[in-house]
């Protein structure tokens, strides 16, 4: 019974973490107000409970779930990479002030160059598939990671550092041990960021390539005047972000509570 009280402890912080469920009352309120007022039948605002029915017609199909499961592993796979070499080149970049110096330039330019404008230049070396996609998300999602993990990295207290060189730690050990734990709140606030940067700019390479995604079926929808379909996978591109966030904000919460932000006076 002792052992399982942590586990506990955590699923009560993780609950507590996640949003208030009142928030979607006005949606439901207004669709629901949609459905009640509608009369006849419209070709561009179909009832809700349309929105339903065309989503099962693409799930008779055999079309829906795989595109769902393209545009998650594209999702997750972007987001793991944007993290590893965010967090990595953000490390990097605050711990060593000169290459931050030399490097400034050109990491302010590429990080101006909006998503959209990555996707010919991608196509023209990958041409059209899950590569190109995942490329244009990494390179949209790792920004706001890097920025934020080489800005915290920057700001690690010397005299911690300088106990570490006391103690003839290692440079892997300081990292681990001081520098990572130091960073750790940075690098979560800069994957909440890139969180929505990531869904957002995946449905728009689908979209715009049409590779295979929600994305690409929403497209596809909208070209063959299926307006029910349009809406229906709007709702679920909605409720798919919605959990996204809701199991970081756990994941986040559980984080925080093992290695809370410091300020610059706690270092000492």
């Amino acid at each position: 019974m002792r052992s399982a009280r942590p586990w506990l402890h955590y699923v009560r912080l993780g609950v507590a973490a996640l949003p208030s469920a009142r928030g979607l009352l006005p949606l439901v309120v207004l669709l629901g107000a949609w459905q009640l007022l509608q009369t006849g039948r419209s070709a561009y605002f179909p009832p809700p409970s349309d929105w339903w029915n065309g989503l099962m017609l693409l799930s008779k199909s055999g079309r829906l779930y795989p595109a769902l499961l393209a545009t998650t592993i594209t999702l997750l796979l972007g987001l793991a990479l944007a993290v590893a070499i965010g967090t990595a080149a953000g490390l990097f970049i605050g711990v060593f002030p000169r290459f931050r110096r030399a490097a400034g330039p050109l990491l302010e330019f590429l990080r101006a160059v909006p998503p959209p404008a990555i996707v010919p230049v991608a196509i023209l070396f990958m041409g059209y598939d899950e590569r190109m996609k995942l490329t244009v998300v990494v390179l949209a999602a790792i920004w706001p990671i890097l920025l934020n993990t080489a800005s915290a990295a920057e700001r690690v207290h010397p005299l911690l550092l300088d106990v570490a060189r006391s103690f003839r730690l290692s440079a892997l050990d300081r990292m681990r041990l001081i520098v990572l734990p130091s960073v750790l709140p940075a690098i979560l606030l800069g994957i909440r960021v890139a969180l929505p940067v990531a869904i957002v700019v995946t449905l728009l390479v689908e979209i715009l390539t049409s590779i295979e995604g929600i994305g690409a079926l929403m497209i596809g929808a909208q070209r063959n005047f299926q307006s029910s379909q349009v809406y229906g996978l709007l709702v679920l591109i909605g409720l798919f972000g919605l959990l996204v966030n809701n199991v970081f904000a756990v994941v986040e919460a559980i984080l925080l509570r093992r290695w809370p932000p410091k300020t610059q006076g706690e270092n000492f």
